[in-house]
Formats: structure tokens, C-alpha cells, sequence
């Protein structure tokens, strides 16, 4: 009896392990996804700095690369949904 109840102990906290990394990973890519070219002009002015390279007058050409990506268009455009 208490053998069978310890199994499901151990096997409630492995779920709820899982379901706490999962809600950690959403939150990850929903803040990368929020950020993300916040993010990305970040690292690239630390690249730069440690490069050695002046990243002030890159940094412009940069932000508008990343404006440009944004305004891509996608494969979900075509969807049905989409429109």
C-alpha cells in the first residue's frame, strides 16, 4: 500500500516539474519574442564592443536592418486565417 503511494507521489512531482518548466519556457519566448530586437541590437553593440569596433555608427545601420526583417513577410501570412 505504501509502496503504490509513494510511486504516485513521485510521479505527481515529475508533473508538476514538467508543467513548471513549461510555463518557464512560454514566458522565455514570450519575452524574446517581446524584446527581440531590443535584444538583438544589445548583443550586437557588445559584439562590437569587444570587437574593438565602433558600434555608434554601426548601430543605426543595424536598427534599421532589424526594422526591415520585422516587415518581412512570412509563411503564416498565407494562412487563412491570416486575412
Amino acid at each position: 500500500m505504501t509502496l503504490m503511494r509513494r510511486k504516485s507521489e513521485k510521479g505527481q512531482g515529475m508533473t508538476e516539474y514538467i508543467i513548471i518548466v513549461a510555463l518557464v519556457a512560454i514566458a522565455a519566448i514570450a519575452v524574446v519574442g517581446y524584446f527581440g530586437d531590443v535584444v538583438r541590437n544589445q548583443f550586437y553593440n557588445m559584439t562590437a564592443a569587444l570587437a574593438g569596433s565602433s558600434s555608434h555608427s554601426d548601430t543605426g545601420k543595424f536598427a534599421r536592418k532589424a526594422e526591415r526583417e520585422k516587415n518581412q513577410r512570412g509563411l503564416g501570412d498565407f494562412s487563412p486565417s491570416a486575412h
